[in-house]
């Protein structure tokens, strides 16, 4: 197995746990969601997200999805499975630090938060869910 997926390792554990969350949406089942997230975002776990790059610049920018009310989410996928199953594939993935993603989430104001798994296995964390998690 080569280095890259290493990083994705653990990651499995927040699908079923957001599978969980989706068949029984409580407070109690969102904690635990929450909690296996900080577990892996504190073993230096990773996500893949999505970037384009920047007109102008040679800085990439994540992609981002505007939900029906207007507002703009980065989006992460916790593997490449979950990622394939997107109606358009992703053309630009990089890896990122669970920790590092949610930093730069709360740090620009135009950004709601992250949607983990848009097209499956999907958890909206927006800022209020990151602070709990961070």
């Amino acid at each position: 197995m080569d280095r890259q997926d290493e990083t994705l390792q653990g990651n499995e554990k927040i699908e079923v746990a957001i599978q969980a969350l989706q068949k029984e949406a409580t407070q109690e089942q969102l904690a635990h969601t929450l909690t296996v997230i900080r577990r892996r975002m504190k073993d230096s776990g990773q996500v893949i997200v999505a970037v384009e790059p920047s007109i102008g610049t040679t800085q990439m920018n994540l992609k981002t999805l505007q939900t029906s009310d207007g507002a703009n989410w980065w989006y992460a996928f916790t593997s490449f499975n979950e990622e394939m199953k997107g109606a358009d594939s992703v053309k630009s993935t990089f890896l990122v630090d669970i920790d590092k993603l949610f930093d730069a989430a709360l740090t620009v104001p135009e950004i709601k938060g992250v949607i983990l798994n848009p097209w499956n296995r999907t958890l909206m964390l927006d800022k209020g869910l990151i602070r709990i998690i961070k």
